[in-house]
């Protein structure tokens, strides 16, 4: 298999707020990729409804379908997420509930990467922990190093214009992307 292989990855984000410090990571995503990778938005998980079986047992919802093809076609997802409560955010873990009842099941599989900000110092650490129980539920190849917790987000992101300002947080993430493009290839040979 060629390391130069085109690879396309998508982000799940895991926050509703217009100003989210994690949404703005997300959007920095694509400028960081290396040669032959390209990272696209997954549509907002705030378009998906509280998840509920009798909705499931009569139709999934098109934004549950919707995502659900686009990781299908993806090589990896990067979920950038806020850590709530020593958690991950409820919206987040709906999406990934209602995602994992659709068969194909699109994570499985999947090489996954993992980025959470926090105000707080440790960067959301325990949303993380939290999260990767979920997707080894799933069968997705998480991406274990480096990890990304971005610390105090504040100072990293320039709060008026949401961009990622921080030089030393952009080289890290283009160090993650790169190495869940090894990843990615890794399984796809």
């Amino acid at each position: 298999m060629s390391d130069t292989k085109p690879l396309h990855f998508v982000t799940l984000v895991g926050s509703l707020r217009k100003g989210s410090i994690n949404a703005a990571i997300a959007r920095t995503l694509p400028e960081l990729a290396p040669e032959g990778v390209t990272i696209s938005a997954l549509g907002s998980i705030g378009d998906i409804p509280h998840y509920n079986q009798d909705v499931q047992n009569q139709a999934f919802p098109k934004a549950v379908e919707e995502m659900a093809e686009q990781i299908r076609h993806s090589d990896g997802v990067i979920i950038v997420t806020p850590e709530f409560n020593y958690s991950i955010p409820g919206v987040l873990k709906n999406a990934i509930d209602w995602l994992s009842r659709v068969a194909p099941q699109p994570l499985a599989g999947k090489p996954v990467a993992i980025q959470t900000a926090s105000p707080g110092p440790i960067g959301g650490a325990r949303a993380q922990y939290q999260l990767r129980q979920s997707l080894v539920f799933l069968d997705c190849f998480v991406l274990n190093k480096p990890e990304v917790m971005i610390g105090q987000s504040m100072t990293k992101v320039d709060s008026e214009s949401l961009q990622l300002t921080d030089e030393k947080t952009r080289e890290f993430l283009t160090l993650q992307i790169a190495s869940l493009a090894n990843l990615a290839r890794r399984v796809k040979a």
